[in-house]
């Protein structure tokens, strides 16, 4: 079973399948058609809708709320979260026009002529909504005082388009959204509260809400969704995920699903078994940890050093504010990545997992020397030393742990180390040094909401007096049918002066690394000039910092 909050209203839901989407429930099973689907990829915001956690018993704060594309999130990620539309948020008790209270999200968009046809206004709407509404969270909360800015109004729509009105009225009405709700509550005016306070729903939400993953004498846990042959698991534990998977091995697994929902959209598949991992929370902490390396080839046996360990159920929005304080170079990136709405949902161990050449994360990852965190449920022939068989007594199931470095996790297009039954278990980090260099260049048609033609990430490792390179690592993406390292170019730096100079020559190697293809983003010749020209750029980079560090 799943449940949730619909506009205010409570559901529970067993007979669907666990292929429909928020918008294809909204639009076919709910008539709720102020949502609308526009490019069905997760790319337009059209169907932008919003979400909120539920509170439990233990917590009943407050949840922010987060917009999601409903085109491709599976509507079972809703499960205990209420989600609201575009005609739920006005306060609109007699379902009048003119007896409504627009939210100030909507009322702003009224006053500043912020919609012409109308289809994307909705998604628009929604996020401007979620947008007001976090801000006087914060506010209330004493951790803001600042009020919405320019450049937040902006942020905040980079996944919606709009064709016809223009950006400008739409950022006008986000900017006017403060002043309206200041003016009403100088007015004493009720409007609604879109936060569900009542921790008695969610208590008794709890009470109709069966286990989801009941286990029972024969050992098989429960699905939260069937209909006909399709079903859908929803673990509540790192446990019952290593349960469910060595039961259904080739069980599509399901994260964010930012990139796998474009295979029920866009071709048409109905997965049969898919298990999502949207309640485990082990899955979605960090943690700082030891991590043995492997030294330089010249020496023997490993290092230890200190790792940033990121749960592959952690989304963007989660780890931006541990990179920022571990990664600052790293998290910049992230506002070049996809939109606030993919953001919210997409998911580490889902995007390398999912062995694109073009994501955005790989590279980076690869620059800094990761880790990955493998987990093989499936039944178990044999293992080397080096892999750890472990043995739950709980419930008898067997898995194996693997911890690799992830340039050893690629092996083709769309191949990787993963096999049926296995999952990402977390990705480890090891911590930036002193003398260490971190340098993050993408190279896209939008500076926003698109997707790479090519990216580089460069660790360069200077001696302590900063004038010789002792280490350098060059990331690259949209270059291969993987992600990977340009060990040539690398190995063309290492022991080099601290010189443009050199890093002109080391950029001449690239073509003994790659050899990168034409496609509708970029030529093969285009690629090669710009990534030599970016490596040589972060020759420049460290220069300057260098000197600036000096001085």
């Amino acid at each position: 079973m799943i449940h949730f909050y619909l506009n205010g209203q409570y559901k529970q839901l067993t007979d669907l399948n666990p292929n429909t989407t928020v918008l294809e429930y909204l639009r076919l099973h709910e008539r709720q058609t102020d949502t609308k689907e526009g490019c069905g990829s997760g790319d337009c915001g059209a169907c932008t809708v919003m979400a909120q956690r539920l509170p439990s018993s233990a917590d009943t704060a407050d949840a922010p709320f987060y917009t999601l594309n409903a085109c491709i999130t599976l509507l079972s990620l809703m499960d205990g979260h209420h989600l609201m539309t575009a005609a739920y948020i006005a306060d609109n008790p007699e379902h009048h026009p003119e007896r409504a209270l627009l939210h100030p999200a909507q009322q702003a968009m009224v006053e500043c002529h912020g919609s012409q046809c109308g289809f994307c206004t909705p998604g628009f709407v929604m996020t401007l909504a979620s947008t007001y509404e976090n801000h006087r969270l914060q506010v209330a909360k004493g951790t803001i005082t600042d009020e919405l800015s320019y450049d937040d109004i902006v942020a905040s729509i980079a996944g919606n388009l709009c064709r016809c009105t223009g950006y400008r009225p739409i950022i006008e009405a986000g900017l006017a959204m403060s002043a309206i709700g200041k003016q009403r509550d100088t007015d004493k005016t009720a409007a609604k509260n879109l936060s569900i306070h009542l921790a008695t729903d969610a208590m008794a939400s709890s009470k109709h809400k069966q286990p989801l993953s009941s286990v029972t004498t024969t050992n098989f846990i429960e699905p939260a969704l069937t209909q006909d042959s399709r079903t859908l698991f929803i673990p509540q534990s790192i446990d019952e995920l290593n349960q469910v998977l060595a039961a259904k091995p080739k069980a599509t697994i399901w994260a964010g699903g930012t990139d796998l929902g474009l295979s029920v959209t866009q071709h048409l598949v109905d997965h049969d078994v898919i298990v999502q991992l949207s309640a485990i929370d082990e899955l979605k902490s960090w943690s700082l940890q030891a991590l043995s390396l492997n030294t330089d080839e010249q020496s023997t046996g490993a290092s230890e050093v200190q790792a940033l360990v990121l749960g592959a159920g952690m989304s963007y929005k989660s780890m931006f504010p541990v990179l920022e304080q571990h990664f600052p170079e790293f998290a910049n990136l992230f506002e070049r990545i996809a939109s606030p709405q993919i953001r919210n949902m997409g998911t580490i161990g889902g995007n390398v997992a999912n062995a694109s050449p073009i994501g955005d994360l790989p590279p980076v990852l690869l620059a800094l020397d990761a880790h990955i965190h493998l987990r093989h449920c499936a039944t178990i022939n044999s293992a080397s030393d080096d892999i750890n068989v472990q043995n739950d007594h709980s419930n008898q199931v067997s898995y194996i742990d693997e911890i690799i470095p992830l340039s050893d996790f690629f092996l083709d297009y769309k191949k990787t180390k993963l096999r049926a039954g296995s999952y990402v278990v977390a990705l480890h980090i090891p911590l930036m040094q002193e003398h260490q260099y971190l340098y993050i260049h993408k190279i896209s048609k939008r500076y926003e909401d698109d997707i790479s033609a090519c990216l580089l990430a460069a660790r360069l490792d200077l001696s302590m007096d900063g004038m010789t390179i002792q280490n350098a690592k060059f990331g690259l993406g949209g270059m291969a049918a993987i992600p990977l390292l340009a060990v040539e170019c690398q190995e063309a730096l290492i022991g080099q002066a601290a010189h443009v100079a050199s890093f002109e020559q080391a950029a001449q190697m690239l073509s003994k690394d790659v050899s990168p293809m034409t496609d509708v983003r970029a030529s093969r010749e285009y690629r090669m000039h710009v990534m030599q020209r970016l490596i040589i750029k972060c020759g420049k980079q460290l220069i300057a910092d260098v000197q600036t560090v000096d001085a």
